[in-house]
């Protein structure tokens, strides 16, 4: 097996300890790994927003942030968002930024699935229009911050977990909207 398909676990520090399969961790008792999501900007402020591909393993058809991954063995956290950009979207990114390094969560989804990952939170800027993998990504929208923030506000379940997580932590959307889901 090649490092593509593997993970990189830590333990409860965040120390890498390990790695595995990645269909070895998105099961019933999941492992923390490491992972990492992204939020796209384009120049005129709004917010790219996906839709998870229908046969993803966690949260299939849900809509998210611009994407997330993992990286692989060895491979540095900001060479795997690049990656991604590319592979998932078809896009150049510029201005990355972490913006939520210690961001960390574990959640369950309707199937039973758990995600438990230590995943930085990054942000980016690109002007490109994106080009969808269809076995990662359904659907994509560019939107305003503040559209997005009262779609959360308004209907959190058709979001990603992580992402309803983030949004109470980034200064990506407006707040005001965001209290009042709370």
């Amino acid at each position: 097996m090649t490092d593509v398909n593997l993970v990189v676990l830590l333990d409860d520090a965040g120390n890498e300890i390990g790695t595995a399969p990645k269909a070895s961790v998105h099961g019933s008792d999941t492992a923390l790994h490491l992972a990492f999501s992204c939020h796209v900007r384009n120049s005129d402020g709004d917010v790219l927003v996906t839709r998870r591909a229908l046969d993803k393993r966690t949260w299939p058809g849900v809509w998210t942030n611009s994407f997330c991954g993992h990286p692989r063995p060895a491979e540095p956290v900001l060479t795997a968002v690049h990656r991604h950009a590319d592979h998932e979207l078809g896009i150049r990114l510029r201005d990355v930024e972490l913006a939520l390094p210690l961001f960390r969560y574990r959640a369950t989804d309707a199937n039973g699935i758990v995600e438990h990952e230590i995943c930085p939170v990054y942000t980016a800027v690109t002007d490109d229009e994106p080009t969808l993998n269809p076995n990662e990504v359904l659907e994509a929208h560019w939107v305003t911050p503040q559209s997005l923030a009262a779609a959360l506000a308004a209907t959190p379940f058709i979001f990603s977990p992580w992402l309803t997580l983030h949004a109470r932590q980034l200064d990506l959307f407006p707040i005001t909207e965001l209290e009042r889901a709370s």
